[in-house]
Order: C-alpha cells, then structure tokens, then sequence
C-alpha cells in the first residue's frame, strides 16, 4: 500500500513539473534547499565540516558562503533532472561543447576494442551526463543503488535512465554483470566519489584526507584493459553545461604490491583535481569520510 501511495504521488508531482513555469521551478527547488539548509542542522553540518577538511585554507565565512552554494547547485541539478524527467529539458540544446564532445566520442569509440570504463562522480546533473553520452554513441551498464520503492524504480526511475540505450545494474552484482558487458567490447559507468564498503576497496587520499574507495575500476582494469576515460559535466549557467573529458587514464608502475591501491589513487586525483575547478558542484552532503 505505501509503495503505490508514494508511486501516486510522485506521478503526480511529475505532472506538476509537466506544466509549472520553468521559472517557479527553479524558484521553488531554490527555496527549499535554503530551507533544508536551516532546518537540517545534521547534514548542514556535515557539508560544512567536509568543506573544512577539503579547504583549510579558507576562512570559516567563506566555508560558509561555499556551504550554500553547494545547496544552491543541488536545487539546480534537482530542477532540471526534473525536467528532464518531463521531457522539458533539451540535453543537446543544454551542452555548449556539443560537436566537440560528439567527435570525441566517435574518437574513442573507434578505438576501444576492450571497452570504455566511464568514470565519474555525482558531480553536477550527473544524470544528463549519461544521457548524452548513450544518445551520442556512448551506451554504458551503469551501476547504481536499487531504489527502497520498486514501483517507482520499475515504471519510472528505471524507464528514465535506460531511454537513450543505458542499461542498469545494482551494485549486488555489479562486478560479474560489467565483467560480461566489457568482454563483449561494451561500455560500464562507474561513479567512485561515495563511501565503500570494506569489501572490495581501499582507503585512499581525497582532499587530502583517507576515504574508503571502491576498487573496482582498477580490478576491472587490471583484468580486461578497459580505457578507463574520466568524464565529468561542469554546470556553466542555468540550464547550459560544458561536458568534461580527460585522457584515458593508465598506470605506468610495474609489478607494486599495491598496485590497486595506486590505481585508485590515481582515479580520485583526477576526480579531486575537476571538482576543485567547480568546488560548489559537487555532493559535500555526503558522509565520504565517514565523519
């Protein structure tokens, strides 16, 4: 009974996004974080003293003036993830490296017989970041968290995520479902920047401090020789984005005993060294150090 109340209600907020003004959306969305910034002490925080810890440098007022425009961000990317939901977002419209991005893409693809490893984060609208790439030629298994609602997650979340060619898999059996899909010269999205369990991860540095990393990435690497290709998308204004490729990344030591390690290291410099260019994009709500 819960399950279709709460399927009820989100169909029915989703038609509300469906006809309100852009406009009051992003108003609203906006209105509400500042809200749950006053009122959820708890994780109010936690996103300052992570902000700390990344930057102690800076002084406790700017920590602060950062703090909520990490929640301002957030009511942005929850707006037009919303709209995206709706069919009132234009993702190709959205990318102002669009052709740059398209041709890289077409690039990489023609060479990656092994498979791409899309690594990323849940770092500005994360969500149109794996849309475009399978609408350009980019279609990945992308691993995630199964939602507590199943109604929700089969009719809608589910439906949405796999429109543009994306396939879904649940962390329970992640590493066996990526294994097959890169052995077929498939491609596998990966976001790394949330706390891991102890199983299959390692503790290393980000932002300076010892965060439990999946190691999944690097295992899969190591075995199958995937190009593992960061991809990031940096919000450049409201409703306007700039997508971000690095290089493939590769390890060049040879015979470490802690070569996963290494390699995992490596991945969170790159990812630490993106969300510093855009500090207020990133999800510092999180408990990634376990706080």
């Amino acid at each position: 009974m819960r399950e279709k109340v709460e399927y009820i209600l989100v169909k029915l907020f989703l038609w509300v996004a469906k006809v309100a003004p852009v406009s009051s959306m992003y108003s609203f969305f906006k209105i509400m974080a500042h809200l749950f910034y006053k009122l959820d002490s708890k994780r109010r925080e936690l996103t300052i003293q992570n902000l700390r810890n990344a930057y102690p440098e800076k002084s406790m007022e700017e920590i602060q003036t950062l703090s909520k425009d990490v929640y301002t961000e957030l009511s942005k990317t929850v707006t037009e993830i919303l709209l995206m939901f709706v069919d009132r977002f234009d993702i190709d419209t959205a990318v102002v490296n669009k052709e740059e991005v398209i041709k890289k893409l077409e690039t990489l693809c023609q060479n990656s017989p092994k498979g791409i490893i899309a690594m990323t984060a849940h770092f500005s609208n994360w969500e149109l970041l794996a849309h475009f790439l399978a609408k350009h030629g980019l279609p990945m298994l992308v691993i995630g968290r199964e939602g507590n609602n199943k109604l929700i997650e089969e009719k809608i979340t589910t439906p949405f995520r796999q429109k543009y060619g994306n396939d879904s898999a649940y962390k329970d059996n992640a590493m066996l479902t990526m294994v097959k899909r890169l052995k077929k010269g498939g491609n596998v999205g990966i976001l790394i920047d949330q706390k891991s369990g102890h199983l299959n991860s390692v503790k290393v540095d980000f932002f300076g401090k010892k965060a439990e990393t999946t190691t999944s990435i690097a295992t899969l690497k190591e075995k199958l020789d995937p190009l593992v290709i960061p991809f990031f998308i940096a919000r450049v204004e409201n409703g306007k984005y700039k997508i971000i490729i690095k290089e493939p990344v590769e390890y060049s030591g040879n015979g470490d005993e802690d070569k996963l390690k290494k390699m995992t290291e490596q991945y969170n410099r790159v990812m630490e060294n993106v969300i510093r260019k855009y500090p207020e994009q990133w999800f510092w709500l999180h408990n990634r150090w376990r706080l």
